[in-house]
């Protein structure tokens, strides 16, 4: 599929975080013509993500952390979410899962499993998500959790029962896509006698 789509010119619009540029585009549309597009595009790298669950409690762990956006858009500032970060450079996603799940919570992830990929925003970000499911043990902390400071991150954690988290979900207090998605395959696997 990629001889359908020409890169015709790249214009860097801002350096930060990350890198937002206007590409133009041409591409070969369903029906035989080629359209020319413009599209901006930020990239800020990959992530990963872990949903960890404790089987016998059926127990979840998640974050409320600041995410600006949701807040521009008048939701609340504070997102609940499973832990996540991005890739750092050459890392493979579980190595990223699980140092996140490390820092953010305190909890260390047992048998990772890999649920699937997605593109959090795939008309506007390169992003893509690795998302895991794991394991966990209550009350076995490694680390005090909560995020790094000198990455500004001021992160609460906390469990809560699965059936209350999907609750969450249903009445909109849960809208990160990726937790949604991740809670949503525990519950399918569960009910299926998967997991």
């Amino acid at each position: 599929m990629s001889e359908r789509v020409t890169i015709k010119s790249i214009t860097p619009l801002a350096r930060g975080w990350g890198r937002l540029d206007r590409y133009e585009v041409d591409h070969l549309c369903q029906d035989g013509r080629w359209q020319t597009v413009q599209r901006e595009v930020y990239d800020h790298g990959s992530a990963a993500a872990v949903l960890m669950f404790a089987p016998t409690e059926r127990m979840v762990i998640l974050t409320r952390q600041f995410r600006l956006p949701p807040h521009l858009n008048g939701d609340p500032a504070w997102l609940i979410e499973a832990p996540a970060g991005l890739l750092d450079d050459g890392e493979a996603p579980e190595v990223a899962a699980r140092r996140e799940a490390i820092e953010e919570t305190g909890y260390e992830p047992q048998a990772l499993e890999f649920l699937f990929n997605a593109y959090m925003s795939g008309g506007s970000l390169t992003e893509k998500c690795a998302c895991y499911l794991a394991r966990y043990t209550p009350g076995q902390q490694h680390a005090t959790g909560g995020g790094l400071v000198d990455e500004g991150e001021d992160i609460e954690v906390f469990e809560l029962g699965l059936d209350e988290a999907l609750a969450m979900v249903a009445s909109g207090t849960i809208m990160d896509a990726k937790t949604i998605m991740m809670l949503q395959a525990l519950q399918l696997r569960l009910v299926s006698g998967e997991f």
